[in-house]
Order: structure tokens, then C-alpha cells, then sequence
């Protein structure tokens, strides 16, 4: 995961020196929008909400800071999705008025007609009017400032969370609440409508409220009142059982009139403090590989900075089932204990059952995290036909399907389709590697599907728990078989497919036909065929043979099966 983003917005706040500094603004300022969005992982439209909200803030560094709370029906998982809700969402939404999702509020303010519920004291509005909202925010005049700055000790986990608001003129009221956000970015998960499977990339992902619901209350809150507040909090591991990236993490602070007007906030991402080493890469994973069936592949790689210097540059050898190692240099820019994918120039190899990436990087202080190693196992291959049987379930609608080659082109595809239905279909492939790609637009799968091939093989097999959908490979022998009703070049068909006691030929003209085994062994020769011919196939063995067809002096071999 790219941390671009953060480290370009680091800039655009203030670095901490020394808590015993002032930090905030005495000066009056404009104020700044907290804009606050109720999504859910099942939200189909939530996706457009997070782009319009994030296209406020990129307009405007440093003055809008964006706050996602995971809260109500569509942020309920299942099907083992990850939990993003919070103990503070459904109380802080249910206070908006919302009524349907993605919603947000603007600094919690009523700006009226614009409410989704048509109710004057509602704050939830619908994502159209955001920007609107922001603007008008952004142009109003401030009677407070606020500033942060944080830090986390490494070895503890401890975060340090410094604020500090200065009152320029009068609040209309006598106690204000003051709110710190601690926010995760960068978590990856799946997302309905997303169109990215479960690599769906979430930011300003709320995870808690280190000053609980409705804040602290704060006074005086009259004018040239200065407010410094430090607060201490231990990050776990993970929120419900969702890991914690301290690199991260987020804090929007933000002060309240009541629990329901904000009158502006500020934000900051936290620095770093007693990191064991100056200089600690970490090769932290090798991204899994799918079943391969092409001898080429460009491994992707995470490392992280684990050291208090900023990486530039890493030399990177990798080698797939120990054949000659390659070098690639990375160059980019990772301050402390942020990381990046990286993926690395493809390499050939040799395909075996089960194959290895061996991945190393340079010496530094630490080389007990500079080598790691990743295995993959080779495509099931089948052969050139292969039948797909899908079942729906009551949301047919929903689901959709597609098989491409090797260069990503689309061969077959299908959906939607009705409810609690089945769908058989046929594909015809050419030998090479190929992948069928299963898709559920809401993210939470559907019926029974299964591919095999004319052998039988199977190549997917799903029970219908597939979420947003699951893609898988498989190579092609390239070896095709009749289907009932093809029609070869010389107008021979060959039915039914696979067939059990009795093999049919349909030929506009005579000619000759003889049955073979897989090895090629003669089993079956008939010549001068009528135009209707019924092969007694019921003493053969199930399995596959192969059928050839001579007519006016042009022979065509094809496959068939029989099954019992």
C-alpha cells in the first residue's frame, strides 16, 4: 500500500519540537470544515461519497479534515468481512438525521434545505451537497483556533496527543466540548461497489474517540482564553481484530458547541519516538500468488522503514525456484514506519507443482527482517472445453462472470441473471492460460458455481460464499470437443456430448468415422455412413476418446467423452 498521500500531506502540518511550545494561532482565522461521512463495507454508492469528500479536502490543504464512521446497516459485516464500526457511530449518525447512506454533516451545522430528511434540524446531507456546504464553512469567520501535534513511542504503543485552542472572540456558550479523533488509514478491505474486489483502499477510517461521545467540556470560552490540553493513550494491536498501521494514523481534533455545532478543528499525523535502530528496512511480506499456469511473474514485495532515518534507495534480489538472481533498485521517499508495495520486474522461470520466491535485501542494523520467502503452486490445466454450471440465489441481479486470456481480453462473459436459476455454458479455449473472474456487485456472493473441463477436471468450485467475487486460472491444452449441435467443416455432428450408451453422427454426405482411445488405440472404425448413424458406445469405458471424421477426402479429430 502506496504512502504517498500521507507523506505529502505531512508537510503541510507543523513538526513537534517541544510540547511546552505554543502552538495554535492567536490571530483570528477562518474556520475549518470537519466533515464527518457515515459509509458502511456494503454501501454500494459509499465509494462515490469518499471520492467527493476526498476531492473537498485535496481543494483545500489543511482547512478540511475528513472523519469516515463505519455506523448502521450497511456497515454491519458479514460473510467474514472485517468490522469497521466503532461504540460511537450509531450515536453520533443518529443524531444527524440521516436517512440514507453515504450521508455526511459539515461541521454538525444546519444549512437549510439541504437536510436527506427534509427536517429543518437535521444535519445529514446527501454527498451532492458537501462541497456547497464546505465552501460556506470555509468562508465564515472563526471565533477559535485549534492546533495539534502527536507522537507515539514505538516500544509502548503510547500515543501523546497535544492540543491546544485559542478563543479570538466570545462562544455563545459557557462550555465548549473539546473532541480528539484518532483515525486509520490506508486499510485495505472489501468494499460493495468498490469495483476493487477486497483491495478497496479506506482512509480517515475513525477507530476511536480518545475523549469519548461528546468530548470534554472546556472553559472559559470567552475571548483570549487559551486552552492546552495533553492526553495519553495506549493503541491497541487492532480494533476488532482489525490491525493498527501505526504509520497510519490520524488525529483530527475538533470543539463543539454543544455535541451538535463544531466551530472548527485541525489535524495532524503523529511522528514517531524511540525506534530501536537509525537504519531498519523490513521486508515485511511477499504478496500472495495466485496459481500460475505462465513461466513469467513480477513478485510484488512490501517493505517498511522500522528506522529513525528516512529510506531513499534499496537494492533488491529476487529469484524464482532458485534460478538467477535479479537486482532491482527501488528509489522513493519512506520516513518512519511507513511502507509501500513494491513490484518487482518480471522474471521467467520454470514451472514446477509447487514453486518459490526467495526475496533479500542489503545488511543494515537489523538483518533478522531482510530476507523472507513465498511459495505458489502451478494452475490446475485442463483441456480446450470447459462447462460452467452457475446457480443464483435470490438476488440473480447481482452476479456476473467473465473468462479472458492471457492478455486480459474478454473470451466469454455473462450476467445479470434471474432469480434461484441455473446457467450452463460452454467455452470453447485455445491452448494457453486463461482466468474466470466471478463477481457479486453487492459483496456478499451468491449460488453454487463450478467449472470442469471435458475431462472432468475441476478447475473452481465455489458453495456461492465468494463476496465480491474471486478470480482463478487455469491453463488449456487447447484441445477441443464437439458440443451437442456443432456443425465441423464437413458437416459431420456429433451428439450428445458427453454421451453414455450411444453416440450419434449426423453428416450431410457419406464418409467414414473411427473411435480412439486417448493413447490413439483403434477402438471403432465404421465407413460409408448414412446421413443418420447411432454408435453402440455402451461396452467403452468412461473417459475420453477421440472421434475421427473423414468426408470428401478432409479428416477432423475431435474429442468426445462418455460418462456413466
Amino acid at each position: 500500500m502506496s504512502k504517498k498521500l500521507l507523506s505529502g500531506l505531512v508537510l503541510s502540518f507543523f513538526a513537534i519540537s517541544a510540547f511546552a511550545q505554543t502552538i495554535v494561532s492567536t490571530t483570528p482565522e477562518d474556520k475549518k470544515v470537519i466533515l464527518e461521512e457515515f459509509t458502511g463495507i456494503n454501501c454500494v454508492f459509499c465509494p462515490d461519497g469518499h471520492a467527493i469528500a476526498q476531492a473537498i479536502q485535496d481543494d483545500n490543504p489543511g482547512n478540511v479534515f475528513l472523519i469516515n464512521i463505519h455506523t448502521g446497516g450497511f456497515a454491519n459485516p458479514s460473510g467474514g468481512q472485517p468490522d469497521f464500526r466503532t461504540p460511537f457511530g450509531s450515536a453520533i449518525a443518529d443524531q444527524s438525521g440521516l436517512v440514507g447512506y453515504p450521508a455526511g454533516t459539515v461541521n454538525r451545522h444546519i444549512f437549510p434545505g439541504q437536510s436527506q430528511s427534509g427536517d429543518p434540524d437535521d444535519t445529514a446531507m446527501s454527498r451532492g451537497a458537501w462541497a456547497g456546504a464546505s465552501n460556506d464553512i470555509l468562508g465564515q469567520a472563526s471565533y477559535l483556533n485549534m492546533a495539534v501535534e502527536a507522537e507515539v513511542d514505538v516500544q509502548t504503543n503510547e500515543l501523546t496527543v497535544h492540543v491546544e485552542a485559542y478563543y479570538t472572540g466570545d462562544s455563545p456558550e459557557a462550555t465548549n466540548m473539546l473532541n480528539v479523533a484518532l483515525l486509520q488509514n490506508n486499510t485495505l478491505g472489501p468494499q460493495t461497489g468498490g469495483n476493487m474486489g477486497n483491495e478497496y483502499v479506506r482512509q480517515h477510517r475513525l477507530v476511536h474517540l480518545i475523549t469519548g461521545q461528546w468530548g470534554e467540556s472546556v472553559s472559559p470560552t470567552t475571548a483570549t482564553s487559551f486552552i492546552d490540553r495533553t492526553y495519553t493513550y495506549t493503541i491497541p494491536a487492532g480494533y476488532n481484530s482489525v490491525p493498527v498501521e501505526l504509520a497510519d494514523l490520524e488525529l483530527v481534533v475538533f470543539m463543539t458547541e454543544t455535541t451538535q455545532e463544531i466551530i472548527s478543528g485541525n489535524g495532524a499525523y503523529p511522528t514517531f519516538t524511540n525506534l530501536a535502530n537509525a537504519d531498519d528496512v523490513n521486508l515485511r511480506s511477499i504478496q500472495d500468488v495466485p496459481e500460475l499456469c505462465a513461466e513469467t511473474l513480477a513478485p510484488v514485495i512490501n517493505i517498511q522503514n522500522n528506522g529513525a532515518n528516512d529510506l531513499t534507495s534499496l537494492d533488491i534480489e529476487y529469484s524464482i525456484n532458485g534460478g538467477t538472481p535479479e537486482t532491482y533498485t527501488w528509489t522513493g521517499l519512506l520516513t518512519s514506519l511507513q511502507n509501500e508495495d513494491v513490484e518487482l520486474p518480471e522474471v521467467s522461470f520454470t514451472m514446477q507443482a509447487t514453486n518459490t520466491i526467495d526475496v533479500t535485501i542489503p545488511n543494515d542494523d537489523d538483518n533478522s527482517n531482510n530476507d523472507a520467502t513465498s511459495s505458489f503452486d502451478q494452475a490446475v490445466n485442463g483441456t480446450g472445453t470447459v462447462y460452467m454450471e452457475l446457480n443464483t440465489d435470490q438476488y440473480g441481479s447481482e452476479v456476473r462472470w467473465n473468462v479472458t486470456d492471457v492478455d486480459g481480453n474478454v473470451l466469454y462473459n455473462g450476467g445479470p441473471y434471474g432469480n434461484n436459476t441455473t446457467i450452463n455454458e460452454t467455452f470453447q479455449l485455445d491452448a494457453g492460460c486463461h482466468t474466470f473472474n466471478l463477481i457479486d456487485t453487492y459483496g456478499d456472493g451468491g449460488g453454487a458455481v463450478t467449472l470442469t473441463d471435458s475431462d472432468g477436471t475441476e478447475i473452481y468450485s465455489t458453495n456461492g460464499a465468494y463476496g465480491s467475487g474471486e478470480s482463478q486460472n487455469f491453463g488449456s491444452d487447447g484441445v477441443q470437443i464437439l458440443s451437442v449441435g456443432e456443425v465441423t467443416a464437413q458437416q459431420v455432428v456429433i451428439y450428445p456430448n458427453p454421451a453414455t450408451d450411444v453416440l450419434n453422427v449426423k453428416n450431410a454426405e457419406t464418409g467414414s468415422i473411427a473411435v480412439f482411445d486417448i493413447l490413439g488405440k483403434k477402438i471403432i472404425e465404421l465407413n460409408d455412413l448414412s446421413l443418420n448413424e447411432a454408435i453402440n458406445v455402451s461396452t467403452l469405458q468412461a473417459g475420453t476418446y477421440l472421434v475421427k471424421i473423414s468426408v470428401g477426402g478432409t479428416v477432423t479429430t475431435e474429442k468426445f467423452i462418455i460418462s456413466r
